[in-house]
């Protein structure tokens, strides 16, 4: 204890002696022409000697800036800049105290003759819907990748999952140069591309295609980061290359190369590895261990996930410009997993007069192959016209074994079945999907007209082999047994074209017309073939267990939208109509059924926002949508493939109604450095389409679905966080609620139920960097579930989950990096036959050699040699604990090469001295 007290005292020291050479500097910043105020400006100080930004912050809507920041002794320039004014320049002998520099004024772009902008010292510029960092203002280490980057920008938070949010948004597409980097949401480019080659960071509202070729506003609530590469680095080579062997015979080995030309970028990357890494990481510190950052995307009582995998993946990416109006973006991707997994699991079904009790083992190996090409065509036809074409292509092939066996008995130990089995299963998938995206501006500002044309056709082909024995204990019921072979094919043709017409009523209003045509046709043909002892094969065909079903739906749906932009406000409206065609067939047992439907669907969205400022605004969204049921929900044929549970179809089912209410409210304080956002979002819910179950005596259930009315779900939750910064010392915290309320209905065994479950999970997290030494970060989060029946054996069943994660990284001596993470998970509801708790730590150790190009690295996994993989799921009418294979602790060895070479494109004449100058200044 008196460590930590002692820490906690030196730490307290070190900033309260920081806050003794702190200054405060104030301002205003104005119009000089209209003496209007100025939001946004970038206000800095930066050192005459050497250009570097020292500190800097932005203006409020009164143009008024306030910057805490530490005393300077030598010349500082005092710079304000902003995209639509000449930058504002004055030296200063020094920063010494607090000081007011009054009124600060700008001149407007359009009165200067000439502009005049150093956009390379200005570390954070606010055009009108992108917020850009100059990369050159946020000091990492030479070796850093632009994940690490990221984490200096203000407003940019990277949780201990990965997850980016950006003033309070998710992020979910990254861009490098404007286009994808190799995967379609650009992720892999922060774990990959050196930081000291980009130029800047800009951050935007996520857009559709279709927005972005209509120049529309976001509807979304998510951002998009585009990475701009440095013109002097445009051109050239860089790439990582790793192989690792350690022990019980794990081992790991990538690499990727990419090759930029200007316009022109190739990246070829492969991995191959049995550490459960499915898709290609390589991380700073434990580079593709699975879980080497205690990540986890839920709150469960598990880290590794289930089973362990072998995986070999392969992929090459290219993008060009082939013309001024041609440009091209395409990729293939080669993946071959090999997962095997060994399980046993505990599910309590509740009855209204009881429960039965299953207790099931399996093992599982799952081989997938996939081979996977997309491709975008971009043909600008002119200024006002664009083309895109985005076709895609993928096979598959998979391999599955299971060796299956359970036993259930009900809440007084009485034996009700047993059941063991065998199969084996090949799949062949092939799917060809396109879009086609059609879009002309014209003169008239906002008058815009787009067409979408999208078709996905799919074919899948399964060849199942089952060996099965099913015993029943009660009221003598026959015994079950199968040896099959079913073979089942199945085709997907789907296709749909979307015309809009969008006409400027004046310049906040813009009405829109279209229409949706949707046509779609899905064939399942089940074939089972009983094994025949006479000729050694199986050719006697399983009636009882064959059939045929054919889906086909057609749909015209009209549609009209209203957009008014005015000022801080967006107001969006959107209705439609579908009236759709649902015809189904099957044939079954020599009868054929069919089941033809026609509905009138509406649907309807409205969106309002206001946006505050630039980083604070309000959203509120409602939605009413219908889905239908899908054809095996709906066709009242028995399913017999499980003979522990026949499932039939219900053809009265009506379409469900959900209607979707949401609001939320995001603000950051750039000057402050802190943030937060909160959401309340429901679900309302008439006609559910709910899934209904009767028991028999020997525990088998058949299972039926029913629209159930009135059900709904509720999440809420929010997030905090502040930023400090003192000279080498940077502290990030902040605190997380989120939670979920849930009201379901039901029936078994006839009998109607009622749940209501909630769920909440607050959370704490921070870090602390010193300098280019230290990374701490610890968190906690602590999750609360609940579910009260109604009509159940039991009232109420809850569990109480507890994570602990601390990951440090230090990078010193020099060349030396030392990675730990420390997680800790408690689940007080586990079954007693299960672990309730473990510990996980991974630990690295590595040098750097050879002008930090190579690498030599020592890791362990799972050091305490305790992961496991235990969860418990909740649902209205069951409680399942479940424990799967998990990756136990071994070392691992590995060397890593990394290479760069960079130059930029050459100029010539009045270019060559424009950059000359460029650089002096």
């Amino acid at each position: 204890m008196s460590k930590y007290f002692c820490f906690s005292i030196l730490f307290f020291f070190l900033l309260t002696s920081n806050a003794q050479n702190d200054i405060n500097v104030s301002g205003t910043v104005l119009d000089i022409n209209t003496q209007l105020p100025i939001e946004f400006a970038t206000v800095f100080f930066s050192n005459v000697k050497d250009s570097t930004v020292i500190d800097y912050t932005t203006t409020d809507k009164n143009g008024v800036f306030k910057l805490n920041t530490k005393k300077y002794e030598t010349p500082v320039f005092l710079k304000v800049n902003h995209t639509d004014y000449q930058t504002f320049v004055e030296e200063q002998p020094s920063l010494l105290e607090n000081k007011n520099f009054g009124k600060l004024y700008l001149l407007n772009n359009k009165y200067a003759l000439n502009d005049v902008v150093i956009v390379q010292e200005v570390p954070v510029r606010i055009k009108k819907d992108t917020l850009e960092f100059n990369a050159a203002s946020f000091k990492v280490r030479p070796d850093a990748n632009v994940e690490t980057l990221l984490k200096q920008l203000p407003g940019v938070d990277i949780d201990s999952d990965g997850k980016i949010t950006v003033n309070g948004k998710d992020v979910t597409q990254f861009l490098v140069n404007g286009k994808p980097f190799f995967d379609k949401d650009g992720a892999m480019a922060l774990k990959n591309l050196p930081a000291d080659i980009i130029s800047k960071i800009q951050v935007s509202d996520f857009k559709t295609k279709k927005e972005e070729l209509a120049k529309q506003e976001s509807t979304s609530d998510f951002a998009s980061i585009n990475i701009t590469i440095d013109e002097k680095k445009n051109k050239g080579v860089f790439g990582k290359f790793l192989a690792g062997y350690g022990s019980s015979d794990r081992y790991e080995s990538s690499f990727i190369l990419n090759f930029f030309n200007n316009k022109q970028k190739i990246s070829v990357l492969a991995s191959s590895n049995n550490i459960n890494a499915t898709g290609f990481s390589m991380d700073d510190v434990f580079d593709n261990m699975g879980g080497g950052r205690n990540n986890r995307k839920d709150v469960t009582a598990s880290a590794g996930g289930k089973g362990i995998t072998q995986s070999n993946i392969a992929g090459f990416s290219y993008s060009d410009e082939w013309s001024k109006k041609m440009e091209a973006v395409g990729s293939y991707d080669f993946k071959n997993t090999t997962n095997t997994n060994e399980s046993k699991a505990k599910q309590l079904n509740f009855l209204p007069a009881g429960a039965n009790i299953t207790d099931s083992e399996s093992k599982t190996k799952n081989e997938n192959t996939t081979n996977k090409t997309n491709f975008e065509l971009e043909y600008k036809i002119n200024p006002t016209t664009r083309l895109i074409f985005t076709p895609n292509l993928s096979q598959g092939h998979s391999n599955n074994s299971t060796i299956f066996s359970s036993d259930t008995q009900n809440d007084k130990g009485e034996a009700l079945n047993e059941s063991d089995s065998r199969s084996t299963r090949d799949n062949n998938n092939f799917l060809f999907g396109n879009t086609i995206n059609f879009n002309k501006v014209f003169k008239k500002k906002s008058r815009n007209l787009s067409f979408v044309f999208t078709n996905t056709n799919s074919a899948n082909d399964s060849d199942a082999l089952i060996v099965s024995k099913t015993v029943f204990f009660v009221n003598n019921r026959p015994n079950i047994e199968r040896n099959q072979n079913s073979l089942t094919n199945t085709t997907l043709g789907s296709y749909s074209a979307d015309l809009e017409f969008t006409e400027p009523i004046t310049d906040s209003l813009r009405v829109r017309v279209g229409v949706d045509l949707d046509w779609s046709r899905d064939e399942n043909d089940l074939k089972t073939y009983d094994f025949d002892s006479a000729s050694q094969s199986y050719t006697d065909l399983n009636e009882s267990q064959s059939n045929f079903l054919s889906s086909s739906r057609n749909s015209v749906r009209p549609k009209v939208g209203v957009t008014y932009e005015k000022n801080k406000y967006t107001f969006n409206f959107n209705s439609s109509t579908s009236v759709t065609d649902y015809d189904n067939h099957s044939l079954y047992l020599n009868k054929a059924t069919d089941l033809n439907q026609k509905y009138f669907l509406p649907f309807t969205n409205v969106q309002i926002r206001y946006k505050i400022s630039r980083s604070k605004y309000f959203s509120m969204k409602y939605d009413y949508s219908n889905s239908l049921p899908t054809p095996l929900q709906l066709m009242p044929v028995a399913n017999l493939a499980n003979p522990l549970n026949t499932i039939i179809g219900n053809p009265n089912l009506n379409p469900t109604e959900t209607q979707t209410a949401s609001i939320s409210f995001k603000n950051y304080n750039f000057r402050a450095r802190t943030g937060y956002n909160i959401y309340l979002k429901s679900d309302f819910y008439q006609n559910e389409i709910v899934s209904t179950a009767i028991f028999d005596a020997n525990g088998k259930k058949t299972t039926t679905y029913f629209n159930i009315d009135d059900t709904f779900s509720t999440s809420f939750g929010g997030n905090w966080n502040q930023s400090i910064k003192k000279e080498a010392h940077v502290l990030r915290y902040g605190l997380s609620l989120n939670g979920n309320y849930s009201f379901d209905k039901g029936f078994t065994n006839a009998v109607f139920f009622s749940t209501r479950a909630i769920r909440v999970t607050p959370g704490i997290y921070g870090s602390y960097d010193y300098g280019e030494l230290l990374t701490i970060a610890p968190s906690y989060r602590f999750t609360y579930n609940e579910t009260r029946y109604e009509n159940y054996l039991i009232d109420a069943n809850s569990t109480v989950l507890h994570n602990v994660n601390l990951q440090t990284t230090t990078y010193w001596p020099e060349n030396w990096v030392f990675g730990n993470d420390f997680g800790y998970t408690y689940n007080s509801n586990i079954s007693s036959e299960f672990k309730k708790d473990f510990f996980l730590w991974n630990t690295s150790l590595s040098y750097s050699f050879f002008d930090k190009k190579m690498m030599l690295k020592m890791k362990v996994y799972d050091v305490l040699n305790q992961n496991q993989s235990v969860t418990r799921n909740l649902s209205p009418t069951a409680i399942r604990d479940e424990e799967n294979t998990v990756l136990k602790r071994y070392a691992m060895f590995s060397l890593t090469y990394k290479m760069g070479e960079f130059r930029g494109k050459k100029k010539k004449g009045k270019e060559r001295e424009k950059q000359k100058d460029e650089d002096e200044i």
